[in-house]
């Protein structure tokens, strides 16, 4: 049972209990990312997820790690285009330390300045590590591609330049403006004693009082293109993309099913032809993410130069195939029993469960039940599948690829 509470200050606050276990998953969920940042601040969300680990006024940042080392837990945090999130997981008998140190992590962090600008030459580095890893940096493109002159089409890690603008009152000024109440979501799953829970947080999460600043709500405006970006490398390496479906639209339930057939799994499509049966590629897949009003579907394939034009041609025949004559009724119960099957395993484990009810509320303010995720996923057909391939499949596409000069698709 999901147990939805709303904190004194409107915090909301979802909880599962599981009596079957011993672990305890807690995140907390603020409903922020790359996409509700300024230019001159690119990168500060993802820059701010570091630096809630640098140390409270009490605690220093090995102190922190230290925390739940001791117990045996596990504490992360990730930055998404539209999300942040802090979680943590621990034995059921250090929930209340865990809570408490995640709460001085939000609201005693000092942000000390030398350890700011050691943190922005981290956070540097990394954007040279996937800079210079081309099968990462192509999927980063696509999206600035297609979605370009939008903030959605900003790098998660900002730029070297934009970095080098934020300092200790950049952080502290979106923290007020976006770490706010009702724009935050903390959400638990595991073997906890819910009344006792919500008295904790009441105390430790319920006292801040924050404004919400609303970021642009332009819906970003699909680009259809094509880039070439010549470097030395040995492969090819290229994304396809077209327009998806966003958060709550309905057909994403067949795009889903659709993916998976396609290039979403080992059996799929794209795999068996063009990896399995002629060995052209190691890595071929497709994928699609959804943003709050807009998605992205992706193909993706890295191949020698050589070979790269034939991948892509026989990609285009694939997709060419499935437009015209849609998929077989045993792909699509394949991909349901995939789904489905995936979808079921997953709930075996409190961070995946946590994840689903902090993201659901997060996102789409409800909770979706499974039985009705299910349900959605059965009903789709044949036809859906086919209604949706075609509606893809004859959008115009961005391309953009990342090669030698030689590779056979340089343009």
């Amino acid at each position: 049972m999901i147990y939805r509470h709303t904190l004194s200050n409107g915090l909301r606050v979802l909880i599962e209990r599981l009596d079957h276990v011993r672990s305890v998953s807690m995140g907390i969920w603020i409903n922020t990312g790359s996409r509700d940042e300024r230019t001159e601040e690119a990168g500060v969300s993802h820059l701010l997820e570091h630096m809630f680990f640098k140390g409270t006024s009490t605690l220093s940042a090995s102190q922190l790690a230290e925390v739940f080392d001791n117990i045996g837990g596990q504490v992360n945090a990730f930055t998404t285009k539209e999300y942040t999130c802090y979680h943590a997981k621990v034995l059921d008998e250090h929930t209340d330390l865990a809570l408490l140190t995640l709460s001085q992590m939000m609201f005693d962090s000092t942000f000390d300045r030398e350890e700011l600008e050691r943190e922005k030459k981290v956070v540097v580095e990394e954007i040279k590590m996937y800079e210079d890893n081309p099968e990462e940096a192509v999927h980063d493109l696509i999206v600035e591609v297609a979605y370009e002159h939008h903030p959605l089409s900003g790098n998660i890690l900002g730029t070297e330049e934009s970095l080098q603008q934020i300092d200790r009152m950049t952080l502290l000024d979106y923290v007020e403006k976006r770490y706010t109440p009702d724009n935050m979501v903390i959400s638990l799953s595991g073997h906890v004693n819910v009344e006792d829970v919500l008295r904790k947080l009441e105390r430790y999460f319920g006292g801040f009082r924050r404004q919400l600043q609303r970021s642009s709500s332009l819906v970003p405006q699909f680009q259809a293109t094509e880039i070439w970006r010549t470097r030395p490398v040995e492969q090819t390496h290229v994304c396809l993309a077209m327009p998806g479906f966003e958060y709550e639209d309905d057909r994403s339930y067949a795009l889903v099913l659709l993916n998976n057939v396609l290039g979403g799994s080992s059996s799929s499509r794209l795999f068996q032809e063009i990896r399995e049966k002629r060995g052209l590629a190691y890595n071929v897949f497709s994928y699609h993410s959804m943003f709050r009003d807009v998605g992205l579907f992706t193909i993706y394939f890295g191949s020698s130069s050589s070979s790269a034009k034939e991948v892509y041609e026989l990609l285009m025949s694939i997709l060419d195939t499935v437009k015209r004559e849609g998929i077989t009724k045993e792909e699509l119960q394949k991909a349901k029993n995939q789904t489905i099957g995936s979808l079921l395993l997953s709930l075996e484990s409190t961070s995946q469960r946590m994840s689903r009810i902090g993201k659901n509320e997060l996102l789409l303010g409800r909770q979706i039940d499974l039985n009705e995720t299910i349900a959605s996923l059965e009903c789709v057909s044949i036809e859906d599948i086919h209604h949706i391939a075609q509606r893809l499949f004859e959008s115009p596409m961005t391309f953009v690829g990342l090669g030698s000069e030689d590779s056979t698709l340089a343009r």
